[in-house]
């Protein structure tokens, strides 16, 4: 299977990466200059905050907001703090606080799960891994206090960025995890004989104390010299890392994370990548130093693009991405999809239209569900949603078919670096699932609120806007200091009331011995109302 990264830089205000296979894209990436970016960023932070209600600490960490810090992202050493020994907390005492801020974290899923571990109530307390009971945040910390934090989710909306203090630095084949103090394989590395192999290779290369490493899924089937040069890279890191904690005071940025193309071939590119077209030249050289340093065997498939018309184009995938912001997704087969982002959750409906299968409405109905839980799959990626993802598929009576869209839609998102979990079908014939959210999607990202309707997507009608205005008037009647009143609204409107509502209009003034005048706002949003009234002296008049 062909497959390519494009990466378009042309436009210095924005960056976007393309995963493209068999000339269909497959994942998207885009990041705008003009909007920070504070994803595994660490820096040193002061407490500002304590919410014993929430289980949380608000913490400044020199960026203009305050970031969020749940009980559950606290590493155990500062248990400490607040007289309370990691050892033994992890097996009893303690109020435990279920917390969702390590959900988060993007390196969550390289964290080692050993097949055949005892069960964590019978297992004892291992390095790094997280207790189950935990202190009350406002005994470990107080106003004042340094902590040392990463950035695992942005800001979205009124919501600071989530931190945690398990730092993890990622490398290209290994992660970096001062509290894990340990060696670990990531649980995606299934094989057995490999991740035998893996902790060996790790053991012989001998790391220091204190420190923790996981050897990633890029890992897998790395040499001992490859994983010892990253070995070598994020220790020095580490190092310089240690001195700038030891050396400034809080708050402070402490570690920043490479730019999103450095980024992105660091994360994403395997040998399975043909190609990477990269359309300017800066760049160009930046990613070659890259990959000259840290996979000096891929670097002749690094490219410079410098044809004529833009990179995307000439892929076609500008007409893509123009199609992800639409609402409706039409499959290739028939039907389509409709896709719903509210402030709550994710509502993806799936319509057959004229899709038809033999002559059976439950064959039709199986058979376009599986091709919608493909293409949900591609466009929750390419979309960046997180968060509920509520999946209404059209019925099907048979519960070997129920059981079949799941699993194609599980197969589907297998191939998805943020963490899903998918539920069974409900008894309303919803599949319902999660998907890791780390920053805000893609739509939030291009997109604001429209001025007219505030985001809400739909405005009154000129009726609609009638009605409210003479409902104003006849309040204003109500007020004997009132004598004239100016109303102020769309041509519609007032069209609307000059014409269909005159005699009310003038009625009203009889009954207030007042004046209404109605004027119409050139290129003013269908919902724009302002009334003015003064009285008979032509004093402003405050109302309602």
């Amino acid at each position: 299977m062909k497959q390519e990264m494009l990466i378009n830089v042309s436009q210095p205000e924005e960056c976007r990466i393309a995963i493209v296979e068999e000339g269909v894209l497959e994942e998207l990436y885009v990041e705008r200059a003009g909007q920070d970016s504070y994803v595994g960023n660490i820096y040193k932070g002061v407490v500002v905050n304590l919410e014993p209600s929430i289980q949380a600490a608000f913490v400044d960490f020199g960026v203009g907001r305050n970031g969020f810090l749940h009980i559950s992202d606290v590493e155990p050493q500062y248990f400490r703090q607040g007289g309370y020994e990691p050892g033994k907390l992890s097996n009893s005492g303690g109020s435990h606080h279920a917390g969702k801020g390590a959900a988060d974290s993007s390196v969550e899923d390289e964290i080692d799960e050993e097949p055949g571990d005892a069960p964590p109530r019978q297992r004892g307390h291992r390095p790094g891994a997280r207790p189950r009971f935990k202190p009350p945040i406002q005994e470990i910390f107080r106003r004042g206090d340094q902590v040392l934090v990463q950035v695992i989710k942005e800001g979205i909306g009124t919501k600071g960025p989530t931190l945690s203090t398990y730092i993890s630095i990622p490398g290209r084949y290994l992660v970096l995890m001062p509290a894990l103090g340990r060696i670990g394989v990531s649980r995606k590395i299934e094989d057995e004989d490999t991740r035998r192999r893996l902790r060996s290779v790790m053991l012989e290369l001998n790391p220091p104390k204190g420190v923790g490493f996981i050897v990633r899924t890029a890992g897998s089937d790395r040499t001992k010299r490859e994983l010892s040069r990253d070995m070598a890279y994020l220790l020095r890191l580490w190092k310089v890392i240690v001195r700038r904690i030891r050396k400034l005071d809080a708050p402070v940025d402490i570690y920043e994370e490479s730019d999103m193309i450095i980024r992105t071939i660091r994360d994403i590119f395997t040998s399975d990548v043909d190609t990477i077209y990269i359309d300017e030249p800066s760049a160009h050289e930046r990613a070659r130093e890259f990959l000259q340093l840290v996979m000096p065997r891929y670097v002749n498939r690094l490219q410079l693009y410098d044809g004529k018309g833009p990179l995307f184009h000439k892929y076609g995938l500008d007409e893509e991405i123009a199609k992800m912001y639409r609402r409706e997704v039409p499959l290739k087969a028939g039907g389509s999809i409709v896709i719903d982002q509210t402030e709550a959750l994710v509502a993806i409906d799936v319509n057959s239209g004229s899709f038809r299968a033999e002559d059976s409405a439950e064959e039709t109905a199986y058979q376009m569900n599986l091709l919608a839980a493909r293409e949900i799959a591609r466009q929750i990626r390419l979309r960046d949603l997180g968060g509920v993802v509520v999946n209404d598929f059209i019925d099907m009576r048979k519960e070997k078919h129920r059981r079949g869209v799941e699993r194609a839609l599980r197969d589907a998102v297998r191939r998805d670096r943020a963490r899903t979990k998918i539920l069974r079908t409900s008894p309303f014939g919803l599949v319902e699932m999660t998907r890791q959210r780390i920053r805000p999607s893609l739509k939030r990202s291009v997109f604001t609120d429209c001025p007219g309707c505030r985001g809400a997507g739909v405005v009154k009608t000129p009726e609609s806007m009638a009605i409210e205005v003479v409902r104003l008037l006849i309040l204003a009647a109500q007020r004997p200091e009132i004598a004239h009143v100016t109303v102020t609204v769309t041509r519609e409107v007032a069209d609307y009331l000059n014409n269909r509502k005159r005699r009310e209009l003038n009625r009203l003034e009889e009954e207030g011995a007042m004046t209404a005048k109605i004027l119409h706002a050139d290129g003013a949003p269908p919902e724009h109302l302002v009334v003015e009234c003064r009285d008979a002296e032509q004093r402003e008049v405050k109302f309602p």
